[in-house]
């Protein structure tokens, strides 16, 4: 976590329950730290327990949706299971309910890695027992996302020496040592591949012919075909 020896900004002190290792107002007097994403951005821009909030929860939502779609992704179209999605709903309305009164983060990152738990496991069996040939992807994805979240860990743990090695370098140097920044830029990543896996799962499983393109020879899209005509 950040030292308390920040710079005071527009937003004032923070309020909330975390804070990161980037130097606070050292860009800007408006912006506490940067970030991507709407709710991340607020969050960071402010260190304010609202905008936190804002930031973290969604993380439970999305994961909830990803879940529901990875283990949906081989039934027929025009089907719902309630069952799943009721269970689904409720874990997401009593995580809430129960971090909006505790406010412990580490409360919110145990919900959090279960659901990614669980997304990991169902991804493992479709590249493993399903889709074999969809074993790059997946391992790519998961690979990218456990790198974001090994630097989320060296920038909490080392903090102190990370800003005191920033203070010697150039600013522009220095810059690539924010390791939160990297956090968000790698499991952005593999989230979007695991996104592209579980489309290219689902669409396979419906007959259509799913193809992964690269524009401009690295960026990553689905291209998705209309099953052969007999």
């Amino acid at each position: 976590m950040a030292p308390a020896a920040d710079r005071e900004g527009y937003w004032g002190p923070p309020t909330s329950t975390l804070e990161w290792c980037e130097e606070n107002y050292a860009v800007s007097y408006y912006i506490a730290e940067f970030s991507v994403g709407l709710g991340s951005w607020c969050f960071h821009m402010t260190l304010k327990y609202e905008m936190q909030l804002l930031d973290e929860l969604p993380m439970i939502y999305s994961c909830c949706v990803f879940v529901y779609c990875l283990y949906e992704c081989f039934k027929y179209k025009n089907t719902v299971n309630y069952p799943l999605l009721f269970l689904l709903i409720t874990y997401s309305f009593v995580v809430s309910i129960v971090y909006l009164n505790l406010k412990e983060p580490v409360f919110h990152q145990i919900m959090y890695g279960t659901l990614v738990s669980i997304i990991v496991l169902r991804s493992v069996y479709i590249v493993l027992w399903v889709y074999p040939w969809l074993r790059g992807l997946g391992y790519t994805s998961l690979t990218v996302f456990l790198m974001g979240f090994f630097l989320w860990n060296v920038d909490n743990i080392f903090c102190d020496k990370l800003r005191a090695l920033r203070e010697k370098m150039p600013p522009v140097v220095g810059a690539v040592t924010q390791f939160h920044a990297w956090w968000h830029i790698l499991t952005g990543l593999g989230s979007y591949l695991h996104i592209l896996l579980s489309l290219y799962t689902r669409t396979l499983f419906l007959k259509h012919r799913p193809k992964v393109k690269f524009i401009f020879g690295i960026w990553p899209v689905l291209l998705v075909e209309p099953p052969k005509k007999l």
